[in-house]
C-alpha cells in the first residue's frame, strides 16, 4: 500500500503533528493519539510499533520527497534545501521530534537513513563494497550532519535552508566530495 493510499497512517501522522504543537513527544501517549484520531489502540498497533515508529514514518515522507530524487531530478543542494524547507514547514513537529533521545528517535532514524543512502551511492560509483576508511569518514560526516540538523531544528531554524545546505555540502570531507558531488550535481 502506498503512502498516499494509507489513510489510517496519514490520519495518525496528522494527529501526532497536531498534538505535538502543545505537547512534547515524551509526554504524548498512544492513548492520546488514538483518542484524538478517533481510532483504537489496536488500529494504531496494526500500523506502528510505537509513537516513535509513527514519527519516523512521518520522516520517511520527507525522504521520499527529497533524498530519492537526488541524483535523478535534484542535485544534492536542491535536495537538502527541500529537506530543510520541509522541516521548517513542519516546524513544531520537527522541533519536538528532534528533542527526543529515545533509542528509536528520529535523529537515529535520519542518521541510519542518510548513511545507507550515501553508502549505496558510493558503492555504486566504486563498484565494490564501501572500504573501511571511507566508512569511517562517512559515518563521521553523517553524525555531524545530523547533529547540526538537530541543533538547527531545536534552536528555532534561524539559518536559511539554503545556508544549511551550503554548509553541509562545504563540510563534506574531500574523499566523500570527490565521489558524491559528481553524481549528485
Amino acid at each position: 500500500m502506498t503512502r498516499e493510499n494509507d489513510s489510517t497512517k496519514v490520519l495518525l501522522s496528522e494527529t501526532i503533528k497536531k498534538l505535538m504543537v502543545t505537547k512534547t513527544l515524551e509526554r504524548l501517549t498512544v492513548t492520546d493519539i488514538v483518542k484524538e484520531a478517533g481510532l483504537t489502540r489496536q488500529t494504531f498497533y496494526r500500523h506502528f510499533r510505537d509513537k516513535y515508529d509513527l514519527v519516523n514514518w512521518c520522516f520517511d515522507g520527507l525522504a521520499e520527497q527529497c533524498f530519492y530524487k537526488m541524483g535523478v531530478s535534484l542535485t544534492l543542494r536542491d535536495g537538502l534545501i527541500l529537506k530543510f524547507n520541509f522541516i521548517r514547514n513542519e516546524k513544531n513537529f520537527f522541533m519536538q521530534a528532534f528533542r527526543s533521545t529515545d533509542y528509536n528517535s528520529i535523529e537515529q532514524h535520519d542518521y541510519e537513513f542518510i548513511l545507507k543512502f550515501y553508502t549505496e551511492i558510493i558503492e555504486k560509483q566504486l563498484k565494490k563494497p564501501l572500504p573501511e576508511n571511507l566508512r569511517f569518514i562517512l559515518e563521521l560526516y553523517c553524525h555531524g550532519s545530523i547533529t547540526m540538523t538537530v541543533q538547527w531544528a531545536i534552536n528555532g531554524m534561524e539559518k536559511s535552508p539554503e545556508s544549511m545546505a551550503d554548509d553541509l555540502i562545504d563540510s563534506l570531507p574531500p574523499k566523500l566530495a570527490e565521489i558524491l558531488l559528481p553524481v549528485l550535481r
